[in-house]
């Protein structure tokens, strides 16, 4: 790991900042949203008010005018006097060609001249026509419509308003939108903050469990809150950390334990052959003595190694190469190889077999599973003593009982002799050649091929009871 990464993250890149930015964003949309949409209704609320009031207007004013075939100058100021205007709004009366017949205004009064504005040549051609404006602190509303009189255009009514007022409302509306927004975004950054801060407060307390386990503080754990996906994370954590400080207990333990397993016959080896070599008057029987000693402790060097050997393979993972096996075959013919051992150490060997017991595994390790509890059975068993063999299913699955008459093993023992070197009869078992490896290896050979070993008891007196369990074969498996 880098030294950069080991420091720390920058803030610029760090979860908080990121949460930090996504609220801010988030908050700056809803403020542009709150300072637009809201202002545009009331915009294109009130231009279509006043262009409606307009038209209106308008039309009243042209049904008015639109009493004879011709308009004339005096006739359309004639009739607009009798007409109340709206005050401050501007009027102007076209004729068909757009020349200005009436027009009210008393600053720009464009009398006599011609009306170019595109709302009055719109109303020309037949269509009404209005438009509206926001502009230098006032609403400008145009409306124009055409003065019809027997479905002729004698001309157009025009007319204008600058309102100062609506503006002023609008205005006063952004200005309070503009200072919510203001208290909006003060409260919103310090909100920001405040959450930012607390949704990732778990994740650094988890960054920097994470340091402590990689600096080997397998103990150390991390304290979960609430029911969200960070605690869950938490506990998962933890659980982790807790099968790693297993893990790595199991490790120690093993390693110290296959060094004082592999110390004692170098230890004997060495201390055998010192007594050869400094010893010149030693006879040539005590040196066969000798040499016999040195090399069944080889043996013993060469059994440890090669379940050392077993043990990293079944660490290892590796696959195995399964096939239909007959449980039964396999546990007469490994009793067929033991009863030498058993007739030399005059134990009864009996089994009961029945047929249609298969299950799915490699045929190597079942045997070997049979090997080591019918072997221990026969070692650890007294002169005169018996070891029963049972082959039978069980429901979905198939086992393999195996019952002795020894001495048995203590109750508060058993939940620990599939831990790897351990032994109930440290002298016995030495003496015996045994290694504390052979049921650890039974055990998680079984598990390989979805099996397990349980121990126990005798129900039926003195001795124990080993029973491996399998899955049965069924219809349909195979290799």
């Amino acid at each position: 790991m880098t030294a950069a990464r080991q420091k720390g993250v920058p803030f610029y890149r760090s979860i908080q900042t990121k949460y930090a930015l996504t609220y801010l964003l988030v908050v700056a949309a809803i403020l542009v949203v709150m300072n637009t949409y809201p202002v545009l209704m009331a915009e294109n609320m009130v231009f279509t008010s006043k262009e409606s009031t307009l038209k209106r207007q308008a039309l009243v004013i042209g049904s008015t005018l639109a009493v004879s075939e011709t308009l004339t100058r005096e006739g359309v100021e004639q009739t607009m006097a009798l007409l109340e205007e709206a005050q401050g709004t501007r009027v102007l009366v076209t004729d068909a060609s757009g020349l200005i017949l009436y027009d009210n205004s008393t600053l720009d009064n464009r009398l006599g001249g011609y009306a170019l504005m595109g709302e009055v040549a719109a109303a020309l051609r037949g269509s009404d026509a209005s438009r509206s404006e926001y502009r230098d602190g006032a609403i400008r509303t145009r409306a124009a419509v055409p003065i019809m009189y027997h479905g002729m255009t004698l001309g157009a009514v025009y007319l204008y308003e600058y309102d100062t007022e609506q503006a002023d409302v609008l205005r006063s509306i952004l200005a309070n939108l503009r200072y919510i927004s203001i208290v909006i975004c003060v409260v919103a950054l310090v909100l920001v903050v405040l959450l930012s801060k607390t949704l990732t407060r778990n994740t650094v307390r988890l960054l920097s469990a994470i340091r402590h386990v990689r600096e080997g503080e397998y103990n150390h754990r991390v304290e979960s809150q609430g029911r969200d996906e960070m605690a869950q994370l938490a506990d998962e954590f933890n659980q982790l950390t807790d099968r790693l400080q297993t893990t790595e207990e199991a490790r120690r333990r093993f390693v110290s334990d296959a060094s004082h397993e592999l110390k004692t016959p170098l230890a004997s080896i060495r201390l055998l052959t010192d007594s050869i070599l400094q010893n010149e008057s030693v006879d040539m029987a005590t040196v066969r003595e000798f040499v016999a000693d040195i090399g069944e402790e080889a043996d013993r060097l060469t059994r440890i190694s090669e379940h050392l050997l077993a043990l990293t393979r079944l660490d290892a993972g590796a696959e195995r190469p399964s096939e239909p096996v007959e449980l039964g075959r396999v546990a007469e013919k490994v009793a067929h190889l033991l009863s030498p051992v058993a007739q030399t150490a005059r134990v009864e060997l009996k089994t009961s077999l029945e047929p249609a017991c298969a299950l799915l595994a490699n045929e190597d390790d079942i045997y070997q599973v049979a090997f080591n509890l019918m072997e221990n059975a026969i070692k650890y068993n007294v002169s005169g003593g018996r070891v029963d063999v049972r082959v039978r299913r069980r429901g979905d699955k198939v086992v393999l009982t195996v019952t002795d008459t020894g001495l048995g093993i203590p109750e508060e023992d058993l939940p620990r002799i599939f831990d790897r070197f351990y032994r109930v009869d440290k002298a016995r078992s030495r003496g015996l050649g045994g290694t504390g490896l052979g049921l650890s290896i039974a055990r998680d050979t079984a598990r390989i091929h979805g099996g397990d070993i349980t121990a126990g008891p005798n129900p039926a007196g003195r001795g124990t009871r080993f029973e491996a369990e399998f899955p049965a074969l069924r219809e349909g498996d195979g290799p």
